[in-house]
């Protein structure tokens, strides 16, 4: 998992990528390639 401050280009990586805010941070997933997994921060 890439830890990044901004998020918006790794968004824009693949297709599939959701932007998703849990317990405080902010995540991108992804189901079909989870190499693109990162988090903000």
């Amino acid at each position: 998992m890439k830890v990044k401050n901004s998020l918006r280009s790794l968004k824009n990586r693949h297709g599939d990528c959701r932007v998703v805010r849990r317990k405080g941070r902010v995540y991108v997933i992804n189901k079909t390639q989870p190499r693109f997994k990162a988090r903000q921060g």
